[in-house]
Formats: structure tokens, sequence, C-alpha cells
């Protein structure tokens, strides 16, 4: 099985804000855009791994700046690390008002994939190399983040979360 790097997993995903995407105020729906992360992530870990994949966690999402109706929304999403059979995606989504040349932060978040095989069981993945200094910091924290989410799904006690442990301890 081939590593692969960052780069090699990009997906950036474009959408345009329609009517039907938005709420009563004329802003893109939260949901619609979890959605939209949803499949760009999952394209993302697909192109890592080269096989199906289901999501396994959305980790918290916070909305800096609402996206408007009739703007452009860009989600950009990279696998970040890859575990045994699971892969942590970051997306950074942003607006773009096209009338007026202006692009936006809209918010940043990281979902957990994990890749299936024709049984639809976990199956290994490729190992992923980060090679940008983004990309380096991204990995690093990877583990932290995964040991956080697998405490906070019931899997994990803290006490075993050594890499949490060390945080906080010098």
């Amino acid at each position: 099985m081939n590593s692969k790097t960052p780069k090699e997993t990009q997906v950036i995903m474009t959408e345009l804000v329609l009517p039907n995407d938005t709420n009563v105020f004329g802003n893109l729906m939260g949901g619609r855009l979890m959605y939209w992360m949803d499949i760009a992530a999952a394209l993302s870990s697909m192109k890592h791994c080269n096989s199906p994949v289901v999501t396994a966690s959305v980790d918290n999402i916070s909305f800096e700046n609402p996206i408007k109706l009739g703007n452009v929304v860009h989600i950009e999403a990279k696998v970040t690390r890859a575990f045994n059979s699971s892969m942590e995606v970051h997306m950074k989504v942003w607006g773009e008002d096209l009338s007026q040349q202006y692009k936006y932060k809209s918010n940043e978040a990281y979902y957990t994939f994990v890749a299936l095989d024709p049984n639809s069981k976990p199956r290994p993945v490729p190992e992923l190399v980060a090679e940008t200094e983004e990309e380096i910091k991204l990995f690093e924290g990877a583990l932290r983040r995964r040991q956080l989410r697998l405490i906070l799904g019931g899997k994990m006690k803290p006490a075993d979360a050594a890499e949490l442990k060390a945080l906080f301890s010098s």
C-alpha cells in the first residue's frame, strides 16, 4: 500500500447558494453546509484510500461568518492523518461575493471517515506523509484530536489518552 500526501487527497468543491439553501434571514442553512462538507470530506478520504468510506465523526463546527443567498461556497478538504482504517479530514470553508469581489472565511472543521472493504468491514488505509509546515502541524495535532473524539464517544478512558495528558503535564 503506497503512502500519499495531503496534496493528493485535496478536494475543492464549489456551490452556489440558491433560495432553497437559505433560512428566513437569507443565510445558507448550517445543515446544508454540513451536507456539502460531508460530501467534500468523503471524496477526499476516498482519494486517499481508493475505497468506499463512511462518516465516523464530525467535530465541532463553529460558524464565523454567514454565507448569503447568491454567494458562492468554496470547501477545501484534505486528509490530515491516516490511522488504521480511519482518516481525519480537515476542511476550510469560504464564502465569496462575486459581484463585490470579496472572499471571506466561514468556518473550519474536522470529519473522520472509515474505509470499508467489499464486505462493509473496516479495512487498512495507506499512510499519510505530511510535507508542508501546515500539513505537519495538522498531522501532529491529529492524534490529540482523535483521542478527544474517542473519549467523548466513550471508546477511550481519559486516563489512557497519553497525547492529551502530555499537554497538561510537564
